[in-house]
């Protein structure tokens, strides 16, 4: 229960870019185990001088250097620090012959969490994998669907549009991600999390931060493509949209670029899924702060047209529902409020793509209108003969371009060629 509370504890903590206080301890453990050895060699190089017992490692504590006859002893507190806060102590004595062996064992000296406490948050744990499971499922099919309507039917190609399809891209390929990151890392239970660094975890993890990178990006560029709608509501956009594509995402392949060549030369360590150097992690948190930032309510007033105000309020709905949780947990210390992060990012943050595709797609008055027109177009063809069907057919142009002689879906919108 112990191992696979920890193996489902760790999931979580990496998934929020942060290093798991139980993976702290091991890797610890095994620096103290280093030093450990170290100083025995030493001693071993001038035997002539050792008295007594000389530093041991028992493969949980090192125990310096002591004279015969002396009992040494240590306390859980000092030994589990971060999971034992009992008084109990762990003995052993030097005796002519070497160090005998610790007693009591320390799984009786120390008291350690019962199995009820661990089940539980292992039970919590599991809801939650599974909540963050299904929301990014739910938020695949649905930023695909938007991406396959938008893609499809040529009149809702426009540079609008074209922004609202990189930004579902970039959802699909977080969600994506996810479930790559998830299967690289944890995919075997047998394997040590906190020790495993290979090229695929790496690879894995930095896909990852690339996708939550171009996310954030994307939403920047739907709020500067909302200001430079209403500042130049009669300028053709379609100029602009190249400079949306190199900020979407050149400017996070470019933090990523530094990001990776950092870890590399600097802090090259596991699967780079920690955040024990700061001044390393803010190069990806940085830019994505200075973003969120740079995001502001545009003067929306009274005489904007409809589908500027539908635009708007999308847009300005989406800023405080990726932004706030970021913006708030920015400056606090990684470990600050663990579980309500888990929540805010992994549940919460799972159906963020759903939400979009909701508002950008399928809530989308002319959308639902195009659709229904072209299921009914469908529903009546199937039940005419080939000459009614021709008739129908150019009837329904020419009543549409009696209705619309110059728009599209787009709002009035040059549609692409």
């Amino acid at each position: 229960m112990k191992v696979l509370h920890l193996c489902l504890f760790t999931t979580f903590w990496r998934a929020v870019h942060a290093i798991h206080p139980d993976c702290a301890i091991i890797s610890q453990l095994i620096q103290n185990q280093k030093i450990c050895i170290k100083n025995r060699k030493r001693e071993m190089k001038n035997q002539s001088q050792q008295k007594g017992c000389g530093t041991d490692w028992d493969g949980i504590r090192c125990w310096q250097t002591a004279n015969s006859g002396q009992l040494i002893n240590v306390s859980c507190s000092e030994v589990f620090q971060h999971i034992s806060n009992t008084q109990g102590f762990i003995y052993r004595n030097c005796t002519a012959h070497g160090w005998s062996d610790p007693y009591p064992p320390y799984d009786e000296a120390c008291v350690f969490e019962d199995d009820s406490e661990s089940g539980t948050v292992t039970t919590y744990l599991s809801t939650l994998k599974q909540l963050y499971t299904a929301g990014y499922a739910t938020s695949l099919i649905s930023l695909i669907t938007a991406v396959i309507i938008f893609t499809c039917f040529r009149k809702f190609h426009c540079t609008r549009n074209y922004i609202h399809i990189n930004l579902f891209v970039s959802f699909i390929l977080r969600a994506s991600a996810v479930f790559i990151k998830d299967t690289v890392l944890f995919s075997d239970e047998t394997q040590d999390h906190c020790l495993m660094s290979t090229i695929a975890c790496k690879t894995a993890v930095t896909f990852f931060q690339f996708c939550i990178l171009s996310n954030y990006f994307w939403l920047l560029v739907e709020g500067m493509y909302l200001q430079t709608l209403l500042a130049l509501a009669f300028v053709s956009q379609r100029k602009y949209f190249w400079w949306y594509i190199l900020i979407g995402w050149g400017v996070p392949l470019v933090v990523l670029i530094v990001w990776v060549l950092t870890r590399q030369f600097f802090d090259n360590r596991g699967c780079w899924d920690d955040t024990d150097n700061m001044n390393i992690w803010w190069i990806i948190k940085g830019p994505i702060t200075a973003s969120l930032f740079k995001l502001k309510s545009p003067g929306v007033g009274g005489n904007d047209t409809g589908h500027f105000m539908r635009l708007a309020k999308s847009t300005l709905f989406l800023i405080p529902l990726f932004g706030m949780h970021y913006t708030v947990f920015a400056f606090l210390p990684e470990n600050t409020g663990e579980i309500i992060r888990f929540y805010i990012e992994l549940g919460l943050g799972s159906f963020q793509g759903f939400v979009v595709a909701l508002l950008y797609c399928f809530l989308n008055g002319e959308v639902q209108a195009e659709l229904k027109r072209r299921l009914w177009t469908w529903q009546t063809q199937t039940h005419l003969s080939p000459s009614k069907k021709r008739q129908v057919t150019v009837t329904q142009m020419i009543m549409h371009e009696t209705a619309h002689p110059h728009t599209d879906i787009c709002n009035g919108y040059i549609t692409s060629v």
